[in-house]
This record gives structure tokens, C-alpha cells and sequence, in this order.
């Protein structure tokens, strides 16, 4: 495969596993065309044209020739110049995927925010209430991005001649299509059901022994979990702290995700929603594993590094 295939075919999976479904992405990309065609010549010359076909702003070829074929790759949940350095020790490595985003993808973080807007709109929440939530967290979100030395790592990789490029949300809505199929079918009626539900999936079973898997934060394991929605698993970074109570009132008893900070725990538990907290560095295993079968399936061999726990299936 060429590096534009597999860029492509993130893309396209990404959009296959969002919950949101094929129909709202291509009106969201509809939009963003009628809204570029609208624009001054000048902010057209400004304007990132790649939004106009890739409804993830996260996932982006970082720096190399897009028509190079691809046999071996080295992949991690984490790129920074040190997994850069060890590509080039190791050699024979054809491109370095990263899961987090780096350079433009991670300056344009935020833009993919607004898929929680309408996570929060499927499990009940009105949608101007999730509308407003939202906007003011991806405001916070953009503005604590502003300062950042985003391109760092992608001036390493043009440094060394590696061709580098991160895939974000596709792989975060393979995992959280992946949950919500897991659950759905295990159907638990108890806290602790739902975690040794995720304790099934190698991953997560791995990740215990690592001493980072599946854990409550947030409630009892002897609780009943009532309605479970699936927050911080895709749609970018954490979103608002003021969620949780809107989601108690649509009937949701429980979350899963893949992290919390402290103050979202707080407004959980002040809401007397159950917090499972599946892993991060696990979760994201999960959706990386489940694109990089695609690739392994066309010959390509993975060689995964840092944090990433791979599975093939």
C-alpha cells in the first residue's frame, strides 16, 4: 500500500465506525464546502482544503512522499522524537504512524469536537443544551492548543527523511464501536458486570496485568448500572464538566470511558452517574489494533512501540 491509501483507508474507516453515520458526515462536509465557497479569496488561500474531504482534522499525513509504498511501519501510541530516533536505529522502516496527533492534526484538535455534541444529542440531551456545553469546552480546548510547539516532532521527522502521520478519531471510533457492541451484547445489569465485560477484551485483560485496566472511579460495582453512554472514548479530548447532570436526567446510571479528570469525576458523582474508566493507553490500543489489521492484511508488518498493546484479530 502507499501512504495515501492508508491515510485514505483511516478516513474511510473512521467514518464506517462513527456513530454519527455516513449520511451527517457528508452533510457536515457539505457544509464546510458551501461555507468555503463563500469565503474572500483571501481566506480561501488560508483555509486547510483537506477539511473539505476528511471529516477528521486529527488524522493527517504529517511529512513524507504520499505515493511511497509501505511494507514495514512503526506505530505507537505516542511519536515524539525518540520513537523517530529508534525508526531510524532500527531501519527499514517505511512510515511511523503515531494514534495522538502531531503538527496540524493536533493544532486542529479541537475541530472534531463537535462529534460530542452530537454523542450527547444521542443519548437524550437537547441539543442546544449540548450545543452550548460543547462550544465553550472546544473554545478552552483551541485556546489551550494555541501556544503549542505543534510541528516539534514533524521538523524531526523531515530531519531524519521518515515519513510520519497520525490516525486519531477513526481509530478512537473503532473502539468505541467496538465497547458499545460489547456491552450491548453482555447486557449487565450490576457495575461490576460491565467491567468484567471489558475485561474480556485482550487489551484490557493485558492492561490489568500492567496494572492499568478497566477501574471504577466513580459509584459502587455492587450498584445496578442503569442506562450506559460511552463519553471520552471518541470526539477528540475531555469534554465539558457540565454534561454529566444533563445526561443523569436523560436516565443515563452509568459512563464508560477512556480517562476522567478529577473535576469531570466530581460533577459525575455529584450527578450519581457510575464512572468506569476503561484505560486510555488500552482503549487506544484497541482502535489502533483494529486499523492496523486492515494494513496487516495487505502485507504490511506493524512494529508497535511505545504504550501500544497489540492484538491482531
Amino acid at each position: 500500500m502507499k501512504i495515501k491509501e492508508i491515510y485514505n483507508l483511516a478516513v474511510e474507516k473512521g467514518i464506517e465506525a462513527d456513530f454519527r453515520g455516513k449520511e451527517k458526515i457528508s452533510w457536515i462536509l457539505e457544509e464546510k464546502k458551501r461555507k468555503f465557497e463563500k469565503m474572500s479569496e483571501d481566506k480561501k488561500k488560508e483555509f486547510d482544503e483537506e477539511r473539505l474531504e476528511n471529516p477528521f482534522s486529527d488524522t493527517r499525513i504529517l511529512y513524507g512522499d504520499k505515493e511511497k509504498k509501505v511494507k514495514r511501519v512503526l506505530v505507537g501510541i505516542d511519536v515524539d522524537g525518540e520513537e523517530l530516533l529508534l525508526a531510524k536505529e532500527l531501519g527499514e522502516i517505511d512510515l511511523v504512524i503515531s494514534h495522538h496527533p502531531r503538527g496540524k492534526a493536533l493544532a486542529g484538535l479541537d475541530d472534531v469536537m463537535d462529534l460530542q455534541t452530537d454523542l450527547l444529542h444521542h443519548y437524550g440531551v437537547p441539543i442546544n443544551i449540548a450545543e452550548k456545553l460543547l462550544k465553550k469546552r472546544i473554545q478552552e480546548v483551541s485556546r489551550g492548543l494555541a501556544p503549542g510547539n505543534h510541528n516539534r516532532v514533524v521538523d524531526t521527522a523531515r530531519l531524519l527523511d521518515i515519513p510520519m502521520m497520525c490516525v486519531h478519531t477513526p481509530a478512537d471510533n473503532l473502539v468505541a464501536k467496538m465497547v458499545d457492541e460489547k456491552i450491548k451484547k453482555s447486557k449487565p445489569f450490576l457495575v461490576e458486570d460491565a467491567i468484567n465485560s471489558l475485561k474480556e477484551i485482550e487489551e484490557y485483560r493485558k492492561a490489568v496485568k500492567q496494572g492499568s485496566g478497566p477501574r471504577l472511579f466513580a459509584g459502587n460495582e455492587g450498584d445496578r448500572v442503569g442506562k450506559i453512554a460511552l463519553t471520552e472514548i471518541t470526539g477528540g479530548t475531555e469534554g465539558s464538566a457540565h454534561v454529566y447532570e444533563h445526561l443523569a436526567r436523560q436516565g443515563i446510571g452509568t459512563i464508560i470511558g477512556m480517562h476522567i479528570s478529577e473535576k469531570n469525576r466530581e460533577e459525575a458523582e455529584k450527578a450519581h452517574i457510575n464512572v468506569i474508566v476503561a484505560g486510555h493507553i488500552s482503549s487506544d490500543s484497541i482502535g489502533m489494533n483494529l486499523f492496523l489489521d486492515f494494513l496487516e492484511k495487505q502485507g504490511i508488518e506493524i512494529v508497535p512501540c511505545s504504550g501500544l498493546i497489540r492484538v491482531s484479530r
